[in-house]
């Protein structure tokens, strides 16, 4: 037998592909050349097989080795094709038997004394393998507790190279080596466990926080430093309810490919939360990378909380890359080896400085910055991306009659049972539609809800006549308005209602 056959996974985004990994060994002189679109990554793979085989005791075939990556039009990637490329190559030189590894599908990365390594994006492969009806799976220790969260996978968690072919009837011994961990992979941000109570003052602030979880809404908070904005958008995962379980395996999925994944807690149950610096650059913040991209703090705060600290301090090539997520709920990325699709659907929390030198509060008596060093500072949050953010609130320094009513503050656990409740109220209107938070519901079906009686909505048209709102922000407002219903209890808004959503995304300039 001189053609050996089995399966790999190839990732575009989150969207797998089965391919077929065959090694043909011709009787001429010894090359290995491997062909398919591989990368550069992928391209190495011929040495560290090589290294691999001879270091598990196998003898390297001395023939003229073609490995295929088939469809050959499909761009292959990254190290996980190493083990299936070594499998392929063993069983068409006979060393292990051909039939034993035609239909499985064989994922990891090897190092060159033969260990295999864990590799990122193990769920979305396994899953993509499964529903293609290859549900045996062989990956590297690291990754099998990851892979088992995937059902009807029939996974076997392999050290090296050695155990894998003695599976498969090679005659060699196995040495007991030891596992190669998940160490080297990338920490994910878990989310932060701090309570609301610890928060001091900020009762208005505190108020958008709730309505920004019960509906999902995008929020800005403007105040001077040391006012509280970056404790509360710190304690805004906590108010999140659980994710259910279509959107942790989604969740999952995005932090596995990212290489942020921890298989030993299973999986992702609580809405991640990422506070990126003020320095990062566009492809770290939407992704971006050699080759396929990988995903960025945008697509991994999916389903949770995307917070940047000093928004007015990142570049405005950042801030206008999350227009796209920020409407359609996914990042599409071109690049030269093809596009990747993330998912993006998170909540934007944006905290800023009056100025720059952040003591333009009341009346700005003890700021130092000019108007036009004002107006510089706050340019950088566009029209278009302010648009986009329902919620847009005055945070004023702490006052020391609020810090002696410290002490009755709400705690997490207080607030996120009303946001729970309210939620619930979205739930039941919104069953049977593709929606889940009034966040996601367009104008339209808010406002044919909303009956012909326009007094409800008078204070919306003169906003709207003054050039306060443009049409999407008084949809956005009407969403707000939705919300303070269901957290009071209410099948529906009232003039009051709307009155307050529009104070909380004019930040009090419709009553100026």
């Amino acid at each position: 037998m001189t053609l050996g056959r089995t399966l790999g996974v190839s990732l575009r985004g989150l969207t797998g592909h089965v391919v077929e990994v065959e090694a043909h060994l011709a009787a001429s002189l010894p090359a290995f050349t491997l062909v398919g679109l591989p990368d550069a990554a992928l391209a190495e793979a011929r040495d560290r097989v090589r290294a691999a085989v001879t270091s598990s005791g196998l003898a390297w075939p001395n023939r003229r080795i073609t490995v295929n990556l088939s469809p050959a039009t499909l761009p292959k990637s990254g190290s996980a094709f190493d083990l299936a490329i070594a499998v392929a190559t063993l069983a068409g030189a006979g060393l292990v038997r051909p039939e034993a590894v035609s239909g499985l599908v064989h994922l990891g990365e090897l190092g060159l004394d033969g260990r295999l390594r864990p590799v990122r994006g193990v769920l979305p492969a396994v899953a993509a393998a499964v529903q293609a009806g290859h549900a045996d799976v062989v990956v590297p220790v690291a990754n099998e507790a990851e892979a088992l969260l995937v059902p009807g996978a029939r996974v076997v968690g392999a050290r090296s190279l050695a155990e894998v072919a003695h599976r498969y009837g090679a005659d060699l011994d196995v040495p007991d080596v030891v596992a190669v961990g998940a160490e080297h992979l990338e920490p994910g941000s878990s989310g932060p466990a701090a309570d609301l109570a610890d928060v001091l003052g900020q009762d208005e602030a505190r108020v958008a926080l709730e309505v920004a979880a019960a509906g999902g809404h995008h929020l800005l908070m403007v105040g001077p430093p040391g006012a509280g904005k970056t404790m509360l958008a710190a304690r805004l995962p906590g108010l999140l309810p659980d994710l259910t379980e279509a959107e942790a395996v989604e969740v999952t999925a995005v932090h596995s490919v990212a290489g942020t994944f921890d298989p030993r807690g299973g999986l992702v149950r609580r809405p991640p939360y990422e506070d990126p610096h003020h320095t990062a650059t566009p492809a770290s913040i939407v992704g971006g990378g050699s080759g396929v991209p990988r995903p960025g703090a945008a697509s991994r705060a999916h389903r949770g909380v995307l917070f940047m600290d000093e928004a007015p301090e990142f570049s405005t090539a950042v801030l206008q890359t999350l227009r796209q997520p920020l409407e359609h709920g996914e990042l599409v990325l071109h690049r030269a080896a093809g596009v990747a699709r993330y998912p993006a659907r998170f909540q934007l929390v944006m905290a800023a400085n009056p100025c720059p030198c952040g003591r333009a509060v009341g009346k700005g008596l003890d700021c130092t910055c000019r108007s036009e060093q004002r107006r510089r500072y706050f340019s950088k949050l566009s029209g278009p991306l302010l648009d986009r953010v329902d919620l847009q609130v005055d945070v004023q320094p702490v006052s020391r009659a609020a810090l002696a009513r410290a002490s009755a503050a709400e705690s997490t656990a207080t607030v996120a049972a009303r946001v729970a409740q309210a939620r619930a109220a979205q739930s039941e209107r919104l069953s049977g539609t593709p929606w889940r938070t009034n966040a996601d519901v367009p104008g339209g079906w808010l406002r044919a809800r909303l009956g012909p009686d326009r007094r409800l909505v008078v204070d919306l048209d003169h906003a709207f006549d003054r050039g306060l709102l443009s049409l999407r922000g008084v949809d956005r407002v009407l969403r707000v308005a939705w919300t303070l219903a269901d957290l009071a209890g209410r099948t529906a808004p009232t003039r009051t209602d709307v009155g307050q959503a529009l104070l909380l995304r004019t930040r009090g300039q419709a009553t100026t």
